[in-house]
Order: C-alpha cells, then structure tokens, then sequence
C-alpha cells in the first residue's frame, strides 16, 4: 500500500509540473494573444485640457499599461522563445528573474501631449480593486524600479512604440494593514496614475492567479 501512496503522490506531482509548464507549448498566436489582452489605454487630463494651461506641463497625456500577471509574463517567455531560439530551461529562468520583481509589475507607459513634453519625477501610480462609488477603496501606491528595464519577461510582447516613455511599476498585493488587495467578490482591478493634479484611470479583469497571490 505504502508503494501504491507513493506512486500516486509522484504521478500526480509530474502531472502538476507538466501542468505548468503547458505554456512552453503555446502557439506564438496564442502567446500573443494573452500579451495583448493585458494591454489597456487610457489618458492622464480631460481630451478637451488646452493651452490655457501652465506651458511649462504638458496638456494631458497619453497612458497605456500592461499588467504583467503570471500568464503574461509566460507568453512574454514563450515569445522570446520563439524567436531568440532558447531552451525550455533557459525560458523558465526568464520568468523565475521576472516573477521575482516583486508581488505584481504593471509597465506604464506614458507620453506627454504637446505643452513640455517632461513627465514630473513625482508622478504617481495606485492599483486597486474597481468597487462601487459606496465602497471604500482598497488602493496600493506603486513603485517606480528602473532597474526591471533590463528584465526580458517584463517587456510585453508588443513591439516598442518609441513616443512613449515606459516605467516598470511594481505593487504590492496586501495593504498597509496585511489585508489582501483583491477579494473573491472583485472583479477588476483599475490603474489610477497621477501627474501633477491630473488623473487617469485604466482598468483589467482580475485573473485568478492574481487573487491568488493576493489572498
């Protein structure tokens, strides 16, 4: 009996691990594909802000972000992969660098609309979970980490739109208090970025493996 145990307890431990690395299989499309999903934009001022403004900040800006969830950061993986030509090991190392960045990295990228075209060294950016205006809401305030540039699972699988400026933004998903950022009952997480009295707000659906790590 105690073989049997054994046995049982090893095959599903490969079936585990064969599990997660399933996407070493995924199609480039398929790769892509959920890449691309985390991708959202946004702008930080209202479209209509003009030149009435203060010349030495920019109107408004132009936001866009990619949440680099778990799944995200493998199809980044598994896109290197493809096309740099790298083992199956050599492709986990990259998510094994990036998924040590921290609890959660949101690339934000930002480009600023006429006026200076400077991005102010103390702009800010929250995560939260999207609730009801009744609600009070669970907010984390990011930290900008330059140093996760040089991360290769971090970059998305989009190629570089050269107007923008990118930040690598790097969450916590537990509160002050130890409380988990996402609960069972949310259903989208939202982005809020702040520059100057300007805000802009981007949203996504919270995946499992989030709420997961968030719980």
């Amino acid at each position: 009996m105690k073989l049997i145990a054994v046995a049982i307890v090893g095959a599903a431990a490969i079936a585990s691990a064969q599990q997660s690395d399933a996407w070493l299989q995924w199609s480039p499309a398929r790769a892509e594909s959920i890449g691309k999903a985390a991708y959202v934009r946004g702008r930080v001022g209202g479209i209509f802000d003009g030149r009435l403004l203060k010349t030495e900040r920019a109107y408004n800006y132009k936001l866009a972000a990619t949440w680099m969830t778990p799944d995200v950061i493998r199809a980044t993986a598994r896109m290197l992969q493809v096309t740099e030509r790298i083992t199956d090991d050599q492709a986990r190392a990259l998510v094994a660098e990036a998924e040590k960045a921290g609890d959660t990295v949101v690339m934000v990228e930002i480009d600023p609309r006429e006026g200076s075209g400077v991005i102010p060294n103390d702009w800010a950016a929250f995560l939260q979970a999207d609730v009801t205006d009744l609600e009070e809401p669970r907010a984390v305030r990011g930290q900008d980490t330059p140093r996760l540039r040089e991360v290769k699972a971090l970059a998305g699988v989009l190629r570089r739109n050269y107007d923008y400026d990118r930040f690598w933004v790097v969450f916590p998903l537990k509160d002050g208090d130890g409380k988990p950022l996402f609960t069972a009952s949310d259903t989208h997480a939202e982005l809020v970025v702040r520059i100057f009295e300007k805000e802009g707000r981007v949203r996504w659906p919270i995946p499992d493996s989030v709420r997961q790590r968030s719980e």
